[in-house]
Order: C-alpha cells, then sequence, then structure tokens
C-alpha cells in the first residue's frame, strides 16, 4: 500500500507540475498575444477629411475599412461632428494642443487627417501626364505629434488608371499606419516626462529683468522642400528648444506640424546652429524656447 500510495503520490505530483508547466506556457503565450495584438486591437482611430472632395473621401472610405481589419475604427460621422467642434483654421497644420483637444473632443487614441486628389500635370519629360494621390497626416491624440505623414502618390496616362494604382495601394498604406501606431504606442510609454525648464519671461516682466534670450551664432534657413514646393504648400512650423547652460541642445519638439518633409527640415536647421545661451545678471543658464518658421513657395523670377 504504501509503495502504491507513494507512486500514487509521486504521480499525482507529476501530473501537478505538468499542469503548472502547462498552465504557465498558456500564460506565456496569452501574454505575448495580449501585448502584440490586444494593444493594436484596443486603440480607437477616427478618420477625418476635412475637404469633401468625392477623391478623398473614396480614398477615406478605403482605409477604413482596411484598418477597421486590426483597429477600432470610430464611426466617421460622430468623428466628424466632434472635429467640426473644435474648428481648426488650418486642419492639416494644427498645434499639438489644437490636437489634442481634437482627440479629446472625438474620444479616439490616434486620428487620421487625409486628403486625396487626382490632377493633371506636364513636364518636360512627360508631356501631359496624371497624377492621383493621397496626404496621410497620423496623429497621436494623447501627445498632439503628428506621429507620420505619408504621400502616396502615382502617375499614368489616364485618370483612371492613376486613380487604380493609388486604390491598391490602400492595403499596404494601412499596413504602414498600424506599425506607425505601434511604435508611437511604444515610445509614449517609455518616454520620460520632459525636464522642468525655464521659458523666456515676457519682456515687461520681473524676471526679465537684466535678462538675455539665448540667440544662435550664425542663423541658417531651413530648406523649403522639393515635395512642399510641388504642392504649393503654404505652412507654419513651430519648435520647442530645451537649451542649457553651456548653448548645447538637449531635446527639440515638433509643436506645430506641416508634413512634406517641413518638420525635419525645421529640426535638422535648429540642431546645426551655434547657440550663445540664456543670460541673467551675467550668468548663464538653461532656458527653454520656442521657435517659428514660416514656409511658403516663392515664384521664380
Amino acid at each position: 500500500m504504501r509503495s502504491l500510495n507513494f507512486t500514487t503520490r509521486q504521480t499525482s505530483k507529476k501530473a501537478k507540475v505538468k499542469w503548472q508547466k502547462s498552465g504557465f506556457i498558456f500564460t506565456f503565450y496569452l501574454l505575448l498575444f495580449t501585448f502584440y495584438f490586444s494593444p493594436i486591437a484596443a486603440q480607437k482611430v477616427a478618420i477625418l477629411t476635412p475637404e469633401k472632395a468625392a477623391a478623398s473621401l473614396n480614398f477615406a472610405e478605403k482605409l477604413q475599412s482596411k484598418l477597421a481589419e486590426k483597429l477600432t475604427v470610430l464611426d466617421d460621422s460622430l468623428s466628424e461632428a466632434a472635429y467640426l467642434s473644435s474648428s481648426p483654421a488650418t486642419p492639416f497644420n494644427l498645434t499639438s494642443e489644437e490636437s489634442k483637444k481634437i482627440g479629446s473632443a472625438i474620444g479616439c487614441d490616434f486620428f487620421i487627417l487625409l486628403k486625396a486628389a487626382n490632377q493633371r500635370r506636364s513636364a518636360f519629360q512627360h508631356p501631359e501626364y496624371y497624377e492621383s494621390y493621397a496626404v496621410i497626416y497620423v496623429v497621436s491624440a494623447r501627445t498632439g505629434r503628428l506621429i507620420a505623414w505619408k504621400l502616396p502618390r502615382f502617375e499614368a496616362a489616364k485618370p483612371s488608371e492613376s486613380e487604380k494604382l493609388l486604390t491598391r495601394s490602400v492595403a499596404a498604406t494601412a499596413l504602414e499606419i498600424e506599425d506607425n501606431i505601434r511604435a508611437a504606442m511604444k515610445k509614449e510609454l517609455a518616454e520620460p516626462n520632459a525636464p522642468l525648464m525655464e521659458d523666456v519671461p515676457d519682456e515687461n516682466s520681473p524676471a526679465a529683468k537684466n535678462f538675455r534670450s539665448p540667440i544662435p551664432y550664425r542663423r541658417i534657413k531651413p530648406e523649403y522642400t522639393s515635395e512642399a514646393a510641388l504642392y504649393d504648400i503654404k505652412a507654419t512650423v513651430d519648435i520647442l528648444v530645451d537649451l542649457d547652460s553651456n548653448g548645447t541642445i538637449l531635446r527639440t519638439e515638433i509643436v506645430r506640424w506641416a508634413g512634406y518633409g517641413l518638420d525635419e527640415s525645421v529640426e535638422k536647421t535648429v540642431r546645426q546652429m551655434n547657440w550663445r545661451p540664456a543670460e541673467r545678471n551675467g550668468k548663464t543658464l538653461p532656458m527653454r524656447f520656442l521657435l517659428r518658421y514660416n514656409f511658403k513657395k516663392v515664384e521664380k523670377e
């Protein structure tokens, strides 16, 4: 009996260990599945078309259908009503604060602004051709940042052909947006809070007494990109800069975005400048300040 009981206990113990291992493996894969799939599926996304052209609405409908396979895409009519309550003057050139307010009004985690068009073009290489394109802004409602900007564009001899090419690109574009959202989620979770730093004081405030603002030793003009020129873009880019007491840039953040490579152009330019730090009573100090760059196409004579 003892031997039997011992064997029974041993068998029971082995079964228990095996069950625990199985449970652990199941839990591990469940957590893995939850980490990789549930967060992206739980993200609420709104798709907005500020310009109600037929091409924009058509592209938005197809993109919404594809994104809905992996994301929670909100009802477009409800999203639109909430968006219109904000009434932004420049819907494709928002500040971070405007973006957060729009996201809060809609109740989404991310929103997508888009416009699409078909147009006839001509060039030296092409006497006449047609272009179909979509301009897509993917914005985080939590931070107000532009997390991705896309410009799928296709050329063909006939407008119907270029439109077909643009339509075929929707699936690939949706996958890219999903990847952008995953990356943004990961970055936002890991990103530390911005350090506390004094802002440039108002001119007539007590803090402005004996104060000298940071200035660059050399000024560089950001490039107006070829993409911006091709679509005749007029926009403003604002960038926050954290400068230490030695004149070294610690951090930059685009707080009004434009797309078309203009945000990257501004950030690259600001980091190329050499800066004299802020001073108060002859002593250098760290400072946070805002720089603004206005862009528009200048026709060559």
